[in-house]
């Protein structure tokens, strides 16, 4: 299947089908990594459901631009993240959510030093994370709240299922085999599974 082939339709991300809790965690630490870098543009690939496109654009004032193969999503701009069709340095801040898994993973690095290209300051990914999570949450008063979560290594076969061609956790897809790629093309300055999104796992790059 081409990168510039849609996987799904519209349908696919109704409430009830593609949304649950963990996601909305992962909606918030999405938005809290890229607003945190105080950015005046953003480039999202691959719009999804369009929550954190539609936050960006009524409650910042934040340059919001988005990219996506599928056109019956209505992103701003028709392309693949494997050929951006942007200058260098064009954004302050390129993002892509659960969208790496949808390639082959020898076209990852590609995908990733088209992101690099077109940001002038980070570059924001989160993917899947197979595998159980070991956590614990405690809370004593007056003192803030201790949360630790751990990634329990659990590796099966993974088989791609018409949408995910790899997964972190799976045979063969270790977390430090993305970072290793990661790091000979830019500073990962962070990666971390939110606690209470146990399925996604982020890493943040700097330029």
């Amino acid at each position: 299947m081409s990168p510039e082939t849609p996987q799904v339709d519209k349908s696919h991300y109704r409430f009830g089908r593609y949304q649950f809790e963990g996601r909305f965690v992962s909606y918030y630490w999405q938005l809290y990594e890229v607003l945190s870098r105080e950015p005046s543009s953003v480039l999202e690939v691959g719009v999804g459901d369009k929550v954190f496109g539609d936050f960006i654009k009524n409650n910042t004032r934040v340059s919001y631009t988005s990219v996506d193969v599928a056109a019956d999503l209505a992103p701003d701009v028709v392309g693949s993240i494997l050929t951006l069709p942007f200058a260098d340095k064009t954004f302050d801040v390129a993002c892509a959510f659960e969208v790496l898994e949808h390639l082959l993973f020898k076209d990852v690095e590609r995908a990733l030093s088209e992101l690099l290209r077109v940001s002038k300051n980070y570059v924001v990914v989160s993917v899947p994370h197979f595998g159980p999570m070991l956590s614990l949450s405690f809370k004593i008063p007056f003192l803030p709240r201790v949360q630790l979560a751990l990634k329990i290594p659990y590796p099966k076969q993974h088989v791609f299922n018409g949408q995910h061609y790899w997964e972190l956790g799976t045979r063969g897809y270790p977390a430090s085999r993305l970072r290793g790629l990661m790091r000979t093309h830019a500073t990962l300055v962070k990666d971390y599974v939110p606690f209470n999104s146990a399925y996604h796992h982020f890493f943040i790059l700097k330029v």
